[in-house]
């Protein structure tokens, strides 16, 4: 009998029995699995047609400038580099480290695409002294660099539902030991298998049999996909039937290609908080602060490792654990010929070398982050910067936030008791362009409450004092700073019929003096009287000018009757510290889509400068204020060399303690006072003026120049009658006026005492610096 007749003779007599269950597994294939499976089909196609990552909207500061002659010291560059995720790894050869020696930083940028275009990554070497970069050096052929800048920092990352940072990328750019080594780790036989791979199952059944344990695991790559995607994290037969299944569904329907790349941007490699690294592009960021592109072998290697187990060999929490696990990856890649054993001995032989401060900023900066929403909602919504995968670039300078944060911190602790009760805000802006650089809405760092620096409005006090002054010295031909002004007591008759009786700081009223000790003083009568002289509608529209709509035509205005908040209050000082030119604040540069492509830039084109020598000569009298008036303790202090322009304001019955003023380079205003609006005790120098001094002992800016400016001449002038005189008669000081207002004939010192022009009191001669114990007003 042949081998067929004998087939045939043991399946007709064993079909009796094996009739019933092949016909029973007949019916579960057609009437279950393969409709379950055309189901599971459907899902795993539609799923993954319409596949979109989730990526959130980064957040970034201002790119930092370095170029000769920039202001800069090493505790500010430290801090910049710090908090952009540069590491000081000892050698500074590898993009995102940098190393100092001596006055010199070698530092390896990692470039960037921005709205302005961005720049290549670079080496280079920084050399500081005397409070300025002194030079910049490419070190690729040892050449000067006019200017350069290192990638901006990300402060805030805008969240959609997922709560998942990742950074898409395609399969191109993915390193390609990363790629081979994820296969030679985690899945060999990946380009073979359909999805499952049996051989591997086997293995690992054997290997944990042995173990006693599970030692190893069966899954492809496709498998664990899947199970990101589609699947909950339950150990039962039904979820492990549907693994398989739809890993063999999706290998049917997608190239090798697909997978791989879908799985590089999904897998998970972290948690911080309520936020999943999910993906090794955004890993790579948040374990080393670098691009995945810019990854060494060790450091591909411990991310490989790291599928295995985030959380078990997280190289922060368990770096011992981190390590052995990266090292074996190493031996891997040596074992399947991806890295030589010398390659392999030295990546073993390196550091974790992972960056400390990895974080991924949800909203470090609340306050600032406000207004950059309030920016921008005419052309993004919530929803849109949520899930846009959006880069928004803002102009936030992390240092001068940071020792903004800090100048509060310290002022407030100065104050003692007075401190605690108190609360405080501040804003910092580019003098020259308007630029938001720095937003404290709190004096608790990183406060997501109430944003005082752009929702709280408090009287502003003598703040608005420079611009009654300004709008006199629009008529050069009738004011100027040497201008005798009316200190006498004043007292009007208001609407509701009371008397409104104002009175100096110090009770007392000071006669006749010049406009420019009048402001160097804060004297509110003065203020007055000049004020009622110009006008009120004028100076009432001049304010309105700016956009504020709540200017009362009271005669209270002259001294500080009006509400604003902090960032109000930079909009205005804006202009003079820009000379004239009326800028409004910008939080944003410009914002650029997943791809690279900038979709809305943001650029503030500045006119024709107004009122310029006006602004110039309130700028000259508001550096006497830092000198020898109420702000006299930045004169007094190491910062006198700044030439600051400023000015104090205190609101009635010491409720609000403010203070604005500006270098070459930076403009900055504080306040300080409570939010239940009693009293502080606190004049504008004891709180917000402490809080300015605190950061520009910090802050690296230009001085303010002491030069005449365009349109000005310097002129000695008798203040009895505002004439020229010479130099050596007495009572003689020179001034600021605009040039060709002032008679060219000059009065002698014969003439001056043959008509009895003497100098005037000693209260409008040259003002003496008050007694350092004495508090200052306003």
């Amino acid at each position: 009998m042949d081998l067929l007749t004998r087939t045939r003779s043991i399946a007709r007599a064993c079909w009796p029995w094996l009739r019933i269950p092949f016909w029973i597994g007949m019916g579960l294939l057609f009437g279950f699995v393969l409709p379950y499976s055309l189901v599971l089909n459907k899902r795993v196609q539609d799923r993954f047609n319409d596949l979109v990552f989730a990526v959130p909207t980064r957040v970034y500061a201002r790119p930092l400038p370095l170029a000769a002659g920039t202001p800069m010291t090493p505790a500010a560059l430290e801090l910049e580099l710090t908090f952009a995720g540069y590491s000081d790894d000892g050698h500074g050869q590898v993009a995102g480290s940098w190393v100092k020696q001596g006055t010199r930083y070698l530092i390896t940028s990692r470039g960037y695409a921005g709205p302005d275009g961005g720049e290549l990554p670079k080496h280079i070497r920084v050399t500081l002294g005397n409070g300025t970069v002194q030079s910049v050096q490419d070190m690729v052929g040892d050449k000067a660099i006019a200017l350069t800048h290192l990638d901006p920092a990300r402060i805030a990352t805008l969240y959609g539902a997922s709560q998942e940072e990742r950074r898409f990328v395609h399969l191109a750019d993915v390193p390609p030991l990363l790629l081979s080594g994820l296969q030679a780790v985690e899945d060999r036989d990946f380009k073979h298998h359909i999805g499952i791979d049996f051989s591997a199952i086997i293995r690992a059944a054997f290997a944990n049999l042995r173990a006693g344990h599970t030692v190893q695991g069966g899954s492809t790559l496709t498998q664990q996909l899947v199970r990101n995607l589609f699947l909950s994290r339950d150990q039962n037969f039904t979820r492990k039937i549907n693994e398989a299944l739809m890993s063999m569904l999706l290998e049917a329907h997608y190239s090798k290609g697909r997978i791989l790349e879908a799985y590089v941007n999904d897998v998970f490699l972290g948690q911080q908080g309520d936020q999943a690294i999910r993906g090794f592009a955004a890993a790579s960021e948040f374990y080393f602060g670098r691009r995945m592109e810019d990854l060494r072998p060790q450091e591909i290697a411990l991310l490989v490792g790291m599928v295995k187990g985030p959380s078990y060999y997280d190289p922060r929490r368990a770096p011992d654990r981190a390590l052995t696990r990266r090292n074996l990856v190493l031996q891997e890649f040596a074992d399947t010929g991806l890295l030589d054993a010398a390659q392999a001995s030295s990546a073993q032989a390196a550091p974790l070398d992972v960056i400390n401060n990895g974080q991924l900023p949800h909203d470090r900066f609340p306050a600032f982050l406000q207004l950059v929403r309030t920016q921008i909602t005419a052309d993004f919504d919530e929803q849109s910067l949520r899930d846009g995968n959006l880069s928004v670039f803002t102009t936030l300078d992390p240092a001068a936030q940071l020792y903004t944060e800090q100048a509060i911190t310290t002022a407030l602790q100065s104050l003692g008791k007075r401190g605690d009760a108190v609360q405080a805000a501040g804003v910092v802006t580019d003098a020259q362009t308007g630029s938001v650089l720095a937003v404290v809405g709190s004096k608790i760092p990183g406060d997501q409450g109430f944003n005082r620096a752009l929702d709280a409005r408090r009287p502003i006090g003598s703040l608005v004092k420079p611009f009654v002054y300004l709008v006199a010295l629009t008529q050069p031909e009738r004011w100027n700073l040497s201008s005798l002004l009316d200190d006498s007591p004043v007292s009007m008759r208001q609407p509701d019929g009371s008397m409104w009786t104002p009175h100096n700081d110090d009770n007392q009223s000071h006669g006749q003096l010049p406009m420019v000790d009048a402001l160097a003083h804060s004297w509110n009568l003065a203020t007055i009287h000049l004020g009622l002289e110009v006008g009120l509608p004028r100076i009432q529209a001049f304010l309105k000018s700016f956009g504020l709509d709540n200017v009362s035509p009271s005669p209270s205005l002259l001294i500080g009757a009006l509400d604003l908040a902090p960032l109000q209050v930079a909009q205005l000082y804006q202009y003079l510290a820009a000379d004239g030119h009326a800028l409004p604040l910008v939080a944003v540069r410009g914002v650029v889509d997943g791809n690279g492509r900038t979709i809305k830039r943001y650029q503030v084109q500045s006119g024709n400068g107004e009122y310029q020598s006006a602004v110039r000569l309130v700028t000259w009298a508001m550096q006497q204020v830092a000198l020898t008036g109420t702000a006299h303790a930045i004169g007094d202090s190491n910062l006198k060399w700044l030439h600051a322009a400023g000015k104090t304001g205190t609101s009635n019955d010491l409720r609000d303690s403010w203070f604005a003023g500006f270098t070459g380079e930076h403009l900055a205003v504080f306040w300080i006072g409570r939010d239940d609006n009693k009293p502080t005790t606190l004049f504008g120098a004891d709180g917000g003026l402490r809080a300015w001094r605190e950061l520009f002992a910090k802050l690296p800016t230009q001085a303010l120049p002491t030069t005449v400016a365009d349109g000005l001449e310097m002129a000695w002038i008798n203040p009895t009658d505002g004439k020229r005189t010479e130099s050596q008669c007495e009572g003689a000081r020179q001034f600021p006026v605009v040039a060709g207002t002032l008679s060219a004939d000059t009065e002698g010192c014969f003439l001056q005492s043959l008509f009895g022009g003497s100098a005037p009191s000693s209260a409008a001669s040259t003002p003496s610096p008050p007694n350092p114990d004495t508090p200052i007003r306003n």
